[in-house]
């Protein structure tokens, strides 16, 4: 790794439009001076089907995989979804975390983040992709949930409206890059 972290940005809305994608999108302009963002979008990756999974899988998972195995670190975007995190974001995490004990996902820093057009701004998905993200194995790094309500009014035209939604991410960010630091510096020593 190098002094400029690689992020990966999965976007858990499918939706063209969406605010999941466009709070990447914002984060990614947000970032530029510090970190590289690249931004995923989750429409061509399959459902999970573990007849796939063998020495090929479907590409669109395999882009997935690479992308996170390519990454430092990994923030997870989604809506809320009747109180949980969307069906395709679940899925992502499903994909990343096969083969059990060595998906890509298995030791890689990880950051939630959610948001809606609601007052909630999607808090009660964080739990349930928490503790998927945790079950896969990932290092999903403790911070204050990072949840955007009324996300309409924060996102503009790719950038954040408001100064406390920039501070609130990117201090969000920099715990992810601080514990990214930190695996390097422990597999540097080790």
């Amino acid at each position: 790794m190098t002094d400029r972290p690689k992020l990966l940005g999965i976007s858990g809305s499918l939706r063209s439009g969406a605010y999941s994608t466009a709070v990447l999108e914002a984060l990614k302009a947000a970032l530029a001076p510090t970190a590289d963002l690249t931004v995923l979008v989750l429409n061509d990756v399959p459902l999970y089907n573990q007849d796939e999974d063998g020495a090929t899988q479907p590409e669109g998972a395999a882009a997935l995989r690479a992308a996170i195995a390519a990454a430092d670190g990994v923030i997870f975007a989604s809506p809320e979804y009747n109180y949980g995190p969307s069906g395709a974001m679940k899925n992502a995490v499903d994909w990343g975390s096969r083969p059990y004990a060595k998906g890509s996902l298995l030791g890689k820093p990880v950051l939630v983040l959610t948001s809606s057009p609601g007052s909630t701004g999607g808090i009660r998905a964080q739990a349930q992709l928490r503790e998927s993200l945790s079950a896969a194995g990932a290092r999903v790094v403790a911070y204050p949930h990072l949840a955007i309500p009324n996300v309409g009014d924060k996102v503009k035209d790719g950038a954040f409206t408001d100064e406390k939604t920039v501070k609130f991410l990117t201090g969000g960010v920099g715990a992810l890059v601080k514990e990214i630091h930190l695996l390097a510096a422990h597999a540097k020593a080790g």
